[in-house]
């Protein structure tokens, strides 16, 4: 159990099973969160068998995690694997979380291929399968998009305003129509979509985390966006409550309340440096930290993005730590939060200098 705050709200209260699912398939075990999720989910009495799956091996700290309890598979999601897994192990509950939110090897037509294709194979599989009760889609609050246009707070019915620019989010909406027509033929088949704003945490690794951890924290000129997180210890018992539990619907999964982007940046005593936004990859780029922004990021940090998750705590009867708890657990793992030493400082100085001349650089080129 998480330290997220457990308790009836207005007399509701989570509609439980006496018995778990006999077998469980867990996809994309190969990294942190389908790991995770598949150990929580063998440790648990109330489930009889887990398969993890995944087209690549579990790197070492996985594959230990993994070691006793989990039934690895080596699989392509986007192969017939999935159907034959699914109908020769009798799998009543599948956990779908093969969703990658950044480019692998092979660039944006793999991870399309992976997100999309790869969905429709699993989708397809599950309607096949008669002895599949529970189907758990990981998500994302990217479905929603990020415009000008957008409302103060988006609810699980609320349609996106404009076509999101971003690969990721239309991988999203992808798969969660997919989703939608699948609940049609199936609807024997409880079927749950949670969509996640972005994990943080003192064992989160994503872009975002790496993002606030340089030294010198670009941000996009004249904006100041909110923003929500999800702590990813709440994100994996919400999905463990989703296997053992029964809740079907769509799901907005969050911290309450926002942050902005300069308050996080000063509650992690870095240094913000406006750039224009097309600059933001370029002027991360050169911390050489690895960070590289997609579309959807960028579009997040010039407009931000909340969500309502009134039906998720109703629902699950669960609290996740709000979004200013989950940043600062971040920050206490990170060991950002501290003054930055003066060769960081001087750095810093001269990669805002090197950023500003190669803007201007690509302005002349422009023209």
């Amino acid at each position: 159990m998480s330290t997220g705050q457990e308790r009836r709200i207005n007399g509701a209260i989570p509609r439980r099973r006496h018995r778990g699912p006999a077998v469980v398939l867990v996809t994309g075990v190969a990294r942190y969160l389908g790991a995770q999720v598949a150990a929580r989910l063998a440790a648990d009495p109330r489930i009889g068998r887990v398969i993890g799956m995944d087209s690549e091996e579990p790197p070492a700290e996985f594959a230990i995690l993994l070691a006793g309890g989990v039934e690895f598979v080596a699989a392509d999601i986007t192969t017939a694997a999935p159907a034959k897994i699914i109908s020769s192990e009798r799998v009543e509950a599948v956990v779908h979380l093969a969703v990658a939110g950044d480019r692998r090897a092979g660039g944006r037509p793999a991870m399309k291929e992976q997100n999309v294709i790869g969905t429709m194979q699993l989708l397809a599989a599950c309607q096949q399968a008669p002895d599949l009760r529970k189907i758990v889609i990981r998500s994302s609050t990217a479905a929603y998009g990020a415009s000008f246009r957008d409302p103060a707070v988006f609810t699980e019915d609320t349609e996106p305003r404009e076509i999101p620019r971003g690969g990721f989010a239309r991988d999203v909406l992808d798969i969660e129509g997919y989703v939608r027509g699948f609940r049609r033929r199936r609807r024997d088949v409880s079927a749950t979509v949670l969509r996640f704003a972005p994990f943080i945490g003192r064992r989160a690794n994503t872009s975002l985390t790496r993002y606030f951890a340089l030294p010198f924290v670009p941000t996009v000129l004249g904006r100041d966006p909110r923003l929500q997180f999800i702590h990813v210890d709440d994100a994996l018992e919400i999905l463990h409550r989703s296997v053992v539990e029964d809740h079907p619907g769509t799901f907005n999964v969050a911290g309450a309340g926002v942050i902005t982007l300069s308050q996080a940046v000063r509650r992690a005593d870095r240094i913000a440096v406006p750039v224009m936004e097309h600059g933001l990859s370029a002027a991360a780029g050169l911390a050489r930290s690895g960070v590289k922004f997609s579309l959807d990021q960028l579009d997040l940090f010039v407009h931000g993005r909340v969500v309502d998750t009134t039906r998720l705590i109703k629902e699950y009867g669960y609290t996740p730590r709000t979004t200013s708890d989950a940043f600062a657990d971040f920050l206490r793992g990170s060991g950002a939060g501290g003054i930055l030493p003066g060769d960081a400082i001087a750095a810093a100085e001269r990669s805002i200098l090197g950023g500003i001349r190669a803007a201007r650089a690509a302005l002349r080129d422009a023209s």
